[in-house]
């Protein structure tokens, strides 16, 4: 069981549904008979009012879209700090909230999507990666090149990194790599090696990688590992709003409204 919002609004749902219908089919009817009237209650008023839309919500979070923000540079170019980004959580499969059991099967996760995922040595705190390893995969890296199955990814090598907090990455460079059929943006710099090594996939588990490769807690190291499907959230797929006062404007109005590559 996952305590979070989403049980937050499970409790709420319960708490509001059953004093609406309590009141509804028991208390209101004695109320009546005593002449009391029909009026309700304050605690009854509001829980008819906030149930109806508690439960919207609830729909919309747990099966449709959810609303993240991006708390580090990890996915830099592709997400910056202060990103807030909608997540599908119906592409690979309809969970139930709290108890994040897979009901109906959807699709299956793709090599190079960008994916919220909770942290399999504490599934309080919630990771953005790219999908880089499938079940079974062979995933190796060295220097910058990233190789599965013995296979090298594409990366072709462009300029320097220039946008929002670039005085922090002065000889960072920005390259377009192919990951499968997904062609994306990363970053790296060429004099300072990201961590390598080789890993083989279990089944049923994801290997995932920032694409701020020299500054990326990700599946490369043993405090994150391998990604559980369980843990898999859904798919970031648009920048709804981007607010950091650091990067010199309160909203960065090139980024909202674009889609997550």
């Amino acid at each position: 069981m996952i305590y979070d919002f989403s049980f937050v609004l499970v409790v709420l749902a319960i708490v509001t549904g059953v004093t609406w219908a309590a009141d509804r089919w028991y208390f209101r009817p004695r109320r009546v008979a005593r002449g009391a009237g029909g009026r309700e209650p304050v605690l009854v008023d509001y829980a008819r009012s906030f149930f109806p839309v508690i439960v919207l919500v609830l729909v919309l979070r747990s099966f449709l879209y959810e609303p993240f923000r991006i708390p580090s540079d990890s996915m830099m170019p592709t997400l910056i700090q202060g990103d807030f980004i909608f997540v599908n959580k119906w592409g690979y499969g309809l969970r139930l909230p709290v108890l994040n059991s897979k009901f109906v099967d959807v699709g299956e996760p793709e090599r190079g999507d960008v994916i919220v995922f909770r942290k399999p040595s504490d599934p309080s705190i919630v990771f953005i990666k790219r999908l880089v390893g499938l079940p079974g995969d062979v995933v190796r890296v060295a220097g910058t090149q990233v190789l599965v199955n013995g296979r090298p990814m594409e990366v072709e090598a462009g300029d320097f990194y220039r946008g929002p907090k670039e005085e922090q990455y002065p000889f960072t460079v920005v390259a377009q790599e192919q990951l499968g059929e997904a062609r994306h943006e990363v970053m790296y710099d060429p004099s300072r090696p990201s961590t390598q090594g080789e890993w083989r996939v279990p089944e049923g588990h994801y290997f995932m990688m920032g694409d701020n490769r020299n500054n990326s807690r990700d599946s490369r190291f043993p405090e994150v590992g391998f990604v559980p499907a369980d843990n898999l959230i859904g798919k970031a797929v648009a920048i709804w709003l981007s607010f950091n006062p650091s990067h010199g404007s309160l909203l960065l109005w090139e980024r909202m409204g674009t889609r997550i590559h």
